[in-house]
């Protein structure tokens, strides 16, 4: 695999406002992809996450929740790493769980199949619909221009239960897609359980659209919520 520089990403700060994350851009602030979509469940997921918690205990829920976010945040740390050179194989002859993770999306998931990098934890906004994010990766996947997103779990993933992942690409895809008058062919998830289990996950042509078009109305919902024009 090989960096090819053809596009330029935004450098941005964060912020947080009335608890939903901004990006800004100079003298812009745009509502992040994850804000929006948390901001716009559905009361029936809303219900089901408050249902898993009264089930589990709330300290426990917090608990496997902060324990899933530092295991995610060191997995990420480490693909990003050895996509930019920064280890080598032998960096993972710990065993280490976070590390076996990473392992084995770069062992299944990329090599051999990324071929160009065009970005790392790319900063992207759509300034017309008005929202941000940061995707894991951009780059040419097995001959096609993708985005594609790193993901941890606790357990084996059905495509039902990962819908929320296939709307930020949606909305990633999307977005460079309008900035820099690109076709985006697909959308990724690249997925390691904690058991060391690896899954992948591609949205492309109609598919894609249609993950593009109902993120669009999570963002208009969230506009229309927080009464903001």
């Amino acid at each position: 695999m090989k960096w090819n520089n053809k596009f330029t990403y935004p450098k941005s700060s964060r912020s947080l406002k009335n608890g939903f994350r901004h990006y800004l851009f100079d003298n812009n602030k745009l509502p992040s992809v994850t804000s929006i979509l948390q901001a716009t469940k559905s009361e029936e997921d809303k219900a089901a996450l408050e249902n898993w918690k009264q089930r589990v205990g709330h300290a426990e829920a917090n608990k496997i929740k902060n324990e899933a976010s530092s295991r995610g945040s060191s997995m990420h740390l480490h693909i990003e790493n050895f996509l930019k050179n920064r280890i080598n194989e032998s960096f993972f002859e710990e065993n280490e769980q976070y590390k076996n993770m990473a392992k084995e999306i770069i062992d299944k998931g990329i090599k051999g199949k990324l071929e160009e990098i065009y970005g790392i934890e790319a900063t992207l906004q759509n300034p017309e619909h008005r929202y941000a994010g940061t995707a894991d990766l951009i780059g040419v996947y097995k001959g096609e221009s993708v985005i594609i997103d790193f993901k941890q779990a606790n357990s084996p993933k059905k495509s039902d239960y990962i819908q929320d992942y296939f709307l930020q690409l949606g909305a990633y895809t999307l977005a460079h897609d309008q900035v820099y008058r690109t076709k985006m062919k697909a959308g990724i998830i690249l997925l390691c359980t904690k058991d060391i289990l690896f899954q992948d996950f591609k949205i492309e042509g109609t598919e894609l659209a249609m993950y593009q078009n109902l993120f669009l109305g999570r963002v208009k919902k969230f506009y229309e919520m927080n009464n903001l024009s």
